[in-house]
């Protein structure tokens, strides 16, 4: 879609708020909903308008800007406290309830006599989440939606990552329930968790979390929710649950038009994607999908990390964009989109780089019909074992690379795929720095020994990627159990404000050996036995220019974006057990260990 506003609803209103309606849901409980309405001259205008809603956790106070804009143009804005939190009733579990309760609020508002019967959703984050459990049910009057950095499944890429827990949910846990309606009630609780929440990092580095051991005890369901994704650590009926992701829901999914927003340094970028393909395999509603290079937090920022996009990488009003897409498809203004492509994806790389301690990365707009986008082919690159990447397969059988890997000292995690987490989030140099928790000194992660780096040489051509991406490893190690991670890596050549060069992170992904074979059951490793493991990274849209190199390090660990396998094959999130495991990486012609990428004109 384009990114610039076609003939879209002006301010035409005031805006008039009526606030805390108790909305009543099928079981009793009560939500509260702050309601902006058109007005003329001070009083509300007698008409029947479309409904625009956004649910969120995170006080529907917060949201009353955007209630205002919508109201002035047409619409009535529907802010809505969720179960348990702020002014609504009942107990807030996270996401369990989402489902139902959002698809009440729909028909709710469709019944109210100054609503026109059509109901769009908008939000980001949870606020996206609660918009795809709700569609997954199919309510009646669903006509339009605006998924920004929300779930596909929650198991898969977003709590936990093929398998593996991603921390920032531990974290998250803490600084809700310092939010939560029991914590503001009383001081001294709240005291208590905001402590826990200043001094995240002990309890993290502590774990497992252990019941009626931290403050969370104090307010049961959050504690009990934590319990619950630290300990449903396979692929169940927990995760099925229309609040989890709407994976298990697609053909079931709410037909209707929708845009769903995400960025490649999001922690939602594979799910982001996900959702778009295969609801638009399945839809004859219009499906689109905006990518930008955008992280957790900033929607339409041109920077991300230590890296700049600029001049193209910003979007200059979000707000419009979305106004755009709600005019198309709740009043049936002729704004352009039935012409427009599906796809709109910046393609990073190609800047002027480094400029002090920035790295200008730049990148162009592009428009695709499908994504992966047409031209972008998968094409493996070898890990060979002297440390080359390379696209020819090795022909010999060398000895495997082995490294230790000591989950009491995890490779720390340098930006990358973060939300909820108070560690920076985007592009860097991959470098140890004090910016970064658990990260020590100044040198480069290369250095690190359980660290394996396969770079190219200065390529003489540029190398696009746009699409998904895959890493297919032969491995083997001595533990029950461990984890293998792979990243990708955009190396700039020296330069005087870098002069051992930048190993800017483009993406990453994890895998842990239990799940080999499915997320449904475990399977312990056999001590020196070789596997082949194939998993996904985030997908990703980058170009490596003509003297950049291409890299891609392995390694066992990426913490605190994940938590860290302990190798003993014990229970996970429960064993308090450590031991260091030695991995091995095959690189031979019968264990041909390899990246998989999208390159475009390959």
């Amino acid at each position: 879609m384009s990114l610039q506003t076609q003939v879209c609803s002006p301010p035409s209103y005031e805006a008039l708020v009526e606030r805390d309606v108790m909305m009543p849901l099928r079981d009793g409980v009560r939500l509260a909903t702050d309601l902006y309405f058109p007005a003329l001259n001070g009083e509300r205008v007698a008409a029947e308008f479309p409904v625009v809603l956004t649910r969120t956790p995170y006080d529907k106070g917060n949201s009353a800007a955007t209630g205002r804009y919508y109201a002035e143009r047409g619409y009535v804005a529907a802010m809505q406290d969720v179960r348990g939190r702020y002014a609504s009733e009942g107990e807030f579990y996270p996401f369990a309830h989402e489902g139902p309760d959002g698809c009440d609020t729909v028909e709710w508002l469709a019944a109210q006599p100054w609503c026109d019967g059509a109901v769009g959703t908008m939000g980001q984050s949870y606020c996206a989440a609660v918009q795809s459990a709700l569609a997954s049910l199919d309510p009646p009057h669903l006509a339009a939606m605006i998924v920004t950095y929300g779930p596909s499944s929650y198991y898969h890429s977003s709590m936990r990552h093929n398998g593996v827990l991603e921390l920032r949910f531990l974290v998250y846990a803490f600084s809700m329930a310092a939010t939560s309606r029991e914590a503001m009630a009383d001081s001294t609780l709240k005291a208590a968790l905001d402590d826990a929440c200043a001094n995240i990092w002990e309890w993290v580095r502590v774990g497992p979390i252990r019941r009626g051991c931290t403050p969370l005890r104090l307010v049961p369901s959050y504690e009990r929710w934590l319990l619950d994704i630290l300990q449903h650590v396979r692929y169940d009926d927990y995760w099925r649950q229309p609040g989890y992701g709407p994976l298990p829901w697609y053909d079931r999914h709410a037909d209707v038009p929708t845009l769903y927003i995400g960025g490649w340094y999001d922690s939602y970028t594979r799910s982001t994607v996900e959702n778009f393909v295969e609801l638009s395999r399945r839809q004859s509603a219009p499906v689109h999908l905006l990518m930008g290079p955008w992280t957790h937090g900033g929607v339409g920022s041109p920077v991300a990390g230590d890296a700049s996009f600029l001049p193209d990488g910003g979007l200059s009003d979000h707000e419009a964009v979305r106004l755009r897409w709600f005019d198309q498809h709740l009043k049936g203004l002729p704004t352009g989109l039935d012409d427009a492509p599906s796809v709109r994806y910046f393609v990073m790389g190609g800047g002027s780089g480094p400029q002090g301690r920035t790295i200008v990365h730049g990148g162009r707009w592009e428009s695709a019909q499908s994504w992966p986008p047409p031209g972008a082919t998968p094409t493996p690159m070898y890990l060979h074992a002297d440390g080359s990447l390379r696209l020819d397969a090795p022909v010999d059988e060398p000895e495997p690379t082995r490294y230790c890997f000591d989950p009491s000292d995890p490779v720390p995690t340098l930006g990358g795929h973060l939300s909820a987490i108070p560690t920076p989030a985007g592009a860097f140099d991959q470098r140890n720095s004090p910016r970064f928790p658990g990260s020590t000194g100044t040198l480069p992660l290369s250095a690190r020994p359980d660290v394996l780096c396969f770079m190219t040489e200065p390529l003489e051509e540029d190398v696009e990627i746009a699409g998904p991406i895959r890493a297919r490893l032969w491995v083997s190690t001595d533990a029950p159990d461990t984890d293998f991670t792979v990243k990708l890596i955009d190396v700039y050549p020296s330069c005087a404000d870098y002069p051992d060069g930048c190993a800017l992170n483009i993406t990453d992904g994890i895998c842990r050996l239990r799940f080999r074979n499915g997320f449904e059951r475990e399977e312990l490793a056999q001590p020196g036995e070789v596997y082949e493991v194939q998993f996904e990274l985030y997908p990703s849209a980058n170009c490596f220019v003509t003297g950049h190199r291409i890299r891609v390090d392995v390694s066992s660990s990426n913490w605190p974006r994940f938590e860290v396998n302990p190798n003993t094959g014990g229970r996970l999130g429960a064993d308090r057990r450590l031991r260091v495991a030695e991995n091995a990486l095959y690189h031979g012609a019968s264990c041909p260990s390899q990246i998989v990428l999208p390159i475009v004109g390959a």
